[in-house]
């Protein structure tokens, strides 16, 4: 059996396995209708194909769906988290998010996470191995299906769930474009955001791609002593630094950059701190999400208090920085990132 699968094929490649194999063109666009519009499970459930053909598919480009192992639903019924197990045995998370207009899904891009923020479980378990583009997609498409049988779609994809997506650039950036196919799920890209802890290298790559996809820097901090204790990869890629390439961002793409500050009780959300966050953002393009922290069982962090949190946002904002304080999602189902899976784990 092929290592690949139909979902990491972008149309265009999938045009030419076919032709290899003398299939006609048409049935790509069958194919791909089938996966992405249809949001067919099979090659079975995609009747259109003939059966030889169905079978050679199956062999050489393997139709995979994600298998649920665990899944937590919020009480109010917004958030949904779902833990998947892999085909190798490995588990990731993804969530979707309902909102009154917007149906959001955040996915993992990899197994674990190298990064190891001071506050977050997954970079508690350690990095296992990148996720393909395929497996990416096929979180979107697992609830692309549970949208549609309530006659719901998706609205937006944030890269926001298990591991650094620029670390996992190249999948990260086909499976964009495989979602964003106008014959298939056709999600604009400004539907989409990835977001980073400050891989230099990854903003550059992305500034440079043409694309209107959304950019989100996981900041948390504005001097680089502080960030070096929450983010060690600020140590190799210092606030400076980052700052630069999102500006190199902006002018490329003309779309102002997403700061998430996770706050982060006694630790980053003094005012001194809020002060020192506006002068390091004032004149950039920007929009500042402040979420307090989701405490992770093990980690010696709490939520900032709501009144912290407030005072934090209205310092900012007599700075003429556009900020929205964005509260827990599904804390009591462990919808921090990797928290589901560290559970899971330990069982």
């Amino acid at each position: 059996m092929s290592e690949r699968t139909i979902l990491d094929l972008t149309r265009e490649e999938l045009s030419d396995f076919l032709r290899e194999h003398g299939a006609p063109r048409f049935r790509a666009d069958q194919i791909w209708h089938g996966i992405y519009r249809e949001l067919a499970s099979s090659y079975d459930a995609i009747t259109t194909l003939p059966k030889r053909l169905r079978a050679l598919l199956q062999v050489e480009l393997p139709f995979t769906v994600l298998v649920p192992v665990d899944v937590q639903e919020s009480r109010d019924g917004r958030t949904r988290k779902v833990l998947f197990r892999l085909h190798d045995g490995e588990t990731i998370e993804a969530v979707l998010m309902h909102y009154e207009k917007r149906h959001t899904i955040c996915v993992s891009t990899q197994v674990g996470c190298a990064v190891g923020c001071a506050f977050c479980a997954t970079g508690k378990a350690g990095f296992v191995r990148d996720l393909t583009a395929g497996e990416i997609a096929a979180q979107v498409l697992h609830f692309a299906r549970e949208l549609d049988e309530r006659g719901e779609h998706i609205t937006n994809v944030v890269y926001m769930g298990m591991g650094e997506p620029f670390l996992n650039y190249d999948a990260v950036m086909r499976s964009i474009l495989i979602l964003n196919d106008p014959a298939g799920v056709g999600l604009g890209a400004r539907r989409f955001t990835v977001s980073t802890v400050g891989i230099v290298p990854g903003i550059e790559r992305f500034a440079a791609e043409g694309l209107q996809v959304n950019l989100a820097i996981s900041l948390h901090a504005a001097d680089d002593e502080l960030r070096n204790r929450l983010v060690p990869m600020n140590r190799r890629y210092p606030i400076a630094e980052i700052m630069r390439a999102c500006r190199t961002y902006i002018a490329n793409t003309n779309r102002r950059v997403t700061f998430e500050i996770a706050l982060i009780a006694g630790v980053n959300d003094a005012p001194d701190h809020a002060v020192a966050m506006a002068k390091l953002l004032t004149g950039l393009l920007c929009h500042v999400n402040l979420i307090p922290l989701n405490s992770v069982p093990g980690i010696p962090f709490r939520p900032s208090p709501r009144d912290r949190v407030e005072e934090f946002a209205e310092i900012l904002q007599a700075a003429g920085i556009t900020t929205t304080v964005r509260l827990g999602r599904g804390i009591e189902i462990q919808a921090g990132c990797g928290q589901l899976r560290e559970r899971s784990l330990v069982q």
